[in-house]
């Protein structure tokens, strides 16, 4: 199974959009800068904001760059707000 997520660290107040096999890993491996050139360096406080289920990595993937591409953080937490918007993207 594969997820799209949404994490945020209050520290710095900002939002990371990502996918992963492996939520309870993935989480682990951003607080601990595991990715050493990722944007989620900047902080040790993310915590999960939204966990969203896909079939495979190839729609978490499409979900992920729809949001990306979409660089609002009003939308990002109209999804957190409400998760079945996502189901409805035109992906």
């Amino acid at each position: 199974m594969h997820y799209f997520y949404i994490i945020y660290s209050y520290s710095t107040d900002s939002y990371y959009i990502g996918e992963t096999q492996d939520l309870e890993n993935r989480i682990i491996k951003h607080n601990n800068h595991t990715f050493q050139k990722a944007y989620t360096k900047k902080a040790k406080d993310w915590e999960y904001v939204l966990k969203y289920e896909c079939g495979n990595r190839s729609n978490a993937q499409k979900i992920e760059r729809f949001v990306k591409k979409m660089k609002s953080s009003v939308f990002i937490q109209k999804l957190i707000k409400n998760p079945n918007i996502i189901a409805e993207l035109p992906i």
